[in-house]
């Protein structure tokens, strides 16, 4: 994963701070700089719970373009 701001940092902190998250994700396709993402996060702790999260998402997602 790399390390350090990357193109998307902006948006994700104002989508963190918002909602007062310990943990943001972003992920964009096709934005105005290309596809990428964002992850901040205020201790590994919490970055280690997200591959379970984002396979949990993955299933929601594939479950409901099913229906």
């Amino acid at each position: 994963m790399p390390v350090g701001p990357g193109k998307y940092n902006e948006a994700c902190t104002v989508a963190r701070l918002a909602t007062e998250a310990q943990v943001a994700v972003l992920i964009v396709l096709g934005g105005k700089h290309g596809s990428g993402f964002s992850l901040q996060a205020d201790s590994e702790d919490a970055v280690a719970l997200l591959p379970d999260v984002l396979r949990q998402l993955a299933d929601e997602i594939e479950r409901s373009r099913e229906d």
